[in-house]
């Protein structure tokens, strides 16, 4: 099964949250904060949202920051996805 973003959303896939600290301090996964740092799996096409032209400014492979609480979770195949809507990504990596 394939994941395809209709719109202006984007389908992402959490980058794993550092199990140890800097200083070496090994977290159980309670106290571990969600990451917000994704990697983009799916662009929608963009278009015309609301009446106006969205045109979509990541693409697949991009390592994306994403608003704490934005999107959706879904499940497929044993994999975790979120999908955000492209105005939730705060920032590309490079």
């Amino acid at each position: 099964m394939k994941l395809v973003p209709l719109g202006d959303r984007v389908v992402l896939k959490q980058i794993e949250a550092e199990e140890t600290t800097k200083s070496g301090i090994v977290l159980p996964g309670q106290a571990q904060e969600k990451p917000q740092q994704a990697e983009v799996i799916a662009v929608g096409p963009g278009g015309v949202i609301d009446g106006k032209e969205v045109k979509m400014e990541v693409s697949v492979g991009d390592q994306v920051i994403y608003s704490k609480y934005a999107g959706t979770e879904v499940k497929l195949d044993k994999e975790e996805y979120i999908i955000v809507k492209q105005s939730d990504i705060l920032a590309v990596i490079e």
